[in-house]
C-alpha cells in the first residue's frame, strides 16, 4: 500500500455525480485545496447525465474514478467481497458488525474501500449528505479510516420517502460542515447532541477570477437572473414581477441564464406577459459568458423560494459571484441567504413569493445609482471576508488534518 507524505492528509472526494453544471463549488472547493499542494483523488457514485460542463472543470487535476451505480451479478458481487476480505485488514469482522440493506450502496463502499486501501488515501470528505455520504461513511468504516461530509440543503429540508439517516452521519462523522448559520441552526434544533460536531464553513468563490469593478450604468436597465430553472429558484415570481414593471413603463431588458425542467412554462409564462421582446433565455453557458453578462448588467436577481417538498438554496454561488464581481443584487429571505444579501447593506432583499415587493425592489436599484454604488462597495468587502475560497478550504483542511491525526492517536493507544 502507498502512503502519501506532505503537509496535508491524502483526501477522497465522494460525490454523486462528477461533474455537475450546477456544482461549481464543489469544483472550487476542490482547486483550492489543489493550490494549497493537497492530494485528492474524486470518486463519482453515478453516471454524469449531463451535456454542458463549465471551463473550470478542466483545472482539476484529481483524478476522477466512477463506479457503477448498480450491481446486477451476484458471482460479481462476492467476487468483490472476497477480494475486499483478503486486501483489507478486519474487512470481514467490520462487514459483519455493519448493518445496510442497499447492495448497491455497500458494493461501491467496497470499491471504494478497495481504493482507500490500494491508494493509502487517509480520509474521505462527501458532499451532501445523502447517498455520497452514506458511501462514503461505510468505505471508512470497512477501511478504518475518518471522514467527513458537507450538508447543504435539499440533503437537510428535503422529505424523502426513506431515511437518509442523517442523524447517524452526524453523530459519527469526524466533522460535519454546513453552508449558513441558518442550516447550523435547524441541525442543531432538530438532532441536538448529534450535530454537535457541526461547523458552519461558507462556500466560497476564487476571488482572482471574480475581479470587483464599479457597477455599470445600463439604460435600458439590464436584469439579470442565472439557475437551473426549477421550482425552488423563483423564477416565474420574476417573470411577474418584470411584468409589473412593464405596466409601469419602466424600460428594461432581462436575461434568463439556465436550462431545467421549467423552460418551458417559463417559456410561455413570457409570452402571456406580453414579455417576449424583452426576456431571452439563452439556455447553459460557460462561465466566462456568465462573468461577461454579470458584468454588463445593471442588476442580478435571485428570487428563491422554499418549494411545495421544502427543497430551498442554501446560498446560490451566483449570488456570491455577481457580488464579488460588483454587480448589485436581490434576492429573498429563504435560508441562509440573508446572511449574504444583508438588506440595503450588501443587497435588497425581499420576502419570497411576493412579486410586488421584488418589482418594487428592482425599480428602486435601477433608479438610484448612489444606491447600486454604496450596496456593491460593502457587498464585495463582505465576500473578501467571509466567502475567499482558499480561506475557506484551509479551514476545511485544518479538520481533515484534525480527523486523521485523532484516528492516527486513537489506533496508537489500543
Amino acid at each position: 500500500m502507498e502512503s502519501y507524505q506532505g503537509r496535508h492528509p491524502y483526501v477522497g472526494y465522494v460525490v454523486k455525480r462528477y461533474p455537475r453544471f450546477s456544482e461549481t463549488f464543489i469544483v472550487n472547493e476542490i482547486l483550492a485545496h489543489e493550490r494549497a499542494g493537497m492530494k485528492i483523488d474524486i470518486f463519482a457514485l453515478g453516471h454524469v447525465d449531463e451535456t454542458h460542463f463549465q471551463d473550470v472543470i478542466a483545472k482539476v487535476r484529481a483524478p476522477v474514478t466512477r463506479f457503477d451505480d448498480k450491481q446486477r451479478n451476484t458471482d460479481n458481487l462476492w467476487a468483490l467481497l472476497n477480494l475486499a476480505g483478503r486486501e483489507i485488514p478486519g474487512f470481514t469482522a467490520r462487514q459483519a458488525a455493519l448493518q445496510h440493506h442497499n447492495v448497491h450502496e455497500f458494493a461501491q463502499a467496497t470499491q471504494l474501500a478497495l481504493a482507500i486501501r490500494a491508494r493509502g488515501i487517509q480520509h474521505l470528505h462527501a458532499h451532501f449528505g445523502t447517498r455520497a455520504t452514506t458511501v462514503a461513511r461505510l468505505a471508512a468504516v470497512l477501511s478504518g479510516i475518518s471522514y467527513s461530509f458537507t450538508a447543504h440543503a435539499k440533503d437537510i429540508y428535503y422529505p424523502y420517502k426513506e431515511s437518509t439517516e442523517l442523524a447517524l452521519k452526524l453523530r459519527d462523522a469526524a466533522h460535519a460542515v454546513t453552508v449558513s448559520e441558518y442550516n447550523l441552526a435547524y441541525l442543531r434544533e432538530q438532532y441536538g447532541h448529534d450535530a454537535n460536531n457541526v461547523a458552519r464553513l461558507y462556500n466560497g468563490i476564487d476571488l482572482s477570477i471574480f475581479r470587483y469593478s464599479s457597477p455599470t450604468q445600463n439604460t435600458p436597465a439590464h436584469i439579470l437572473a442565472v439557475g437551473r430553472l426549477v421550482e425552488k429558484k423563483g423564477f416565474p415570481l420574476l417573470i411577474d414581477a418584470l411584468h409589473k414593471l412593464r405596466l409601469h413603463h419602466l424600460p428594461f431588458r432581462c436575461t434568463l441564464i439556465g436550462d431545467g425542467p421549467l423552460r418551458e412554462v417559463l417559456q410561455q409564462q413570457i409570452h402571456a406577459a406580453g414579455l417576449s421582446a424583452q426576456v431571452t433565455l439563452p439556455g447553459l453557458l460557460p462561465q466566462a459568458a456568465i462573468i461577461d453578462a454579470m458584468r454588463s448588467a445593471t442588476l442580478l436577481a435571485a428570487p428563491c423560494i422554499i418549494s411545495e417538498e421544502g427543497d430551498r438554496d442554501g446560498l446560490p454561488t451566483v449570488l456570491l459571484e455577481a457580488m464579488a464581481l460588483g454587480t448589485p443584487v436581490i434576492s429573498t429571505a429563504v435560508a441562509g441567504i440573508p446572511e449574504l444579501v444583508i438588506n440595503r447593506e450588501t443587497g435588497l432583499c425581499v420576502p419570497p413569493q411576493d412579486s410586488d415587493a421584488l418589482a418594487d425592489a428592482m425599480a428602486r436599484l435601477i433608479a438610484d445609482a448612489p444606491l447600486r454604488q454604496r450596496l456593491s462597495e460593502q457587498a464585495r468587502r463582505l465576500i473578501e471576508r467571509e466567502f475567499d475560497i482558499d480561506s475557506n478550504a484551509a479551514l476545511l483542511r485544518n479538520l481533515f488534518a484534525g480527523a486523521v491525526a485523532e484516528r492516527r492517536d486513537g489506533e496508537g493507544s489500543l
